[in-house]
């Protein structure tokens, strides 16, 4: 290829890739966190069993604390304990322990279901 075809393709695909502009909004959409009739036994329930249960069940008890089971778990709710051990908030214990902290939407969901009550439903 001749030098002067070299500069006209090098050219070209400078000028192409120059122009291209990225829209924030189709790149990183936000994702809408639905927390409405947020349920102990639709929701809740299940984020506790995955999230927690592994070391806060009846049969582990890590910490001597039990969450597996709604009267269980609404002792720490109503305490605060529940909440501001999975917002990580100073003077709690951080759980998951040596963990980030849970995903932001399903903290809102849980936090939902405390502010509705945190009804046994």
């Amino acid at each position: 290829m001749s030098k002067i075809c070299k500069s006209i393709v090098f050219f070209l695909v400078l000028a192409f890739s120059g122009c291209y502009y990225d829209v924030e909004e189709e790149l990183y959409p936000t994702l809408d966190c639905a927390t409405d009739n947020v349920t102990y036994s639709g929701v809740v329930a299940s984020i506790i069993q995955q999230n927690c249960n592994a070391c806060h069940s009846a049969a582990a008890n890590f910490g001597n604390v039990t969450l597996e089971g709604y009267e269980n778990l609404k002792n720490y709710v109503d305490n605060g304990r529940l909440l501001g051990a999975i917002r990580h908030v100073s003077g709690f214990s951080p759980m998951p322990q040596n963990q980030p902290p849970l995903v932001e939407c399903t903290i809102q969901k849980i936090e939902a279901w405390i502010q509705d009550g945190a009804p046994n439903n």
